[in-house]
């Protein structure tokens, strides 16, 4: 049985919410509808990360525990599990890597 750890708050840092606009109005010029489904689908995956804050894997860029991420159709939404919170930190391309210039401190 996975226990379920106490329920964090998800806080988007300015990048992570501008990453996540962008790519969502970027979608709905030919997809509004397949936009909207895929921002409900990475709000959900970081609700669940609240709730299950190690469920996502070890980014393996920066090898740090804290900084995870979960995989949402073609995208990478990297989080870091902080005392209180899930911070989300970036939502980028799958098949990109992710800059050193994440901020992780």
């Amino acid at each position: 049985m996975v226990e379920k750890d106490a329920k964090m708050k998800v806080r988007w840092t300015k990048n992570a919410a501008d990453n996540l606009v962008s790519i969502v109005d970027f979608i709905a010029e030919d997809k509004p509808d397949a936009a909207s489904a895929l921002a409900r689908k990475i709000q959900a995956s970081m609700k669940n990360a609240a709730c299950f804050p190690k469920s996502g894997r070890i980014v393996p860029e920066f090898g740090i525990m804290e900084i995870r991420e979960k995989l949402v159709g073609n995208f990478r939404v990297v989080y870091r599990i902080a005392p209180k919170c899930i911070e989300v930190l970036a939502v980028v391309e799958s098949h990109r890597l992710l800059e050193k210039r994440i901020d992780v401190s």
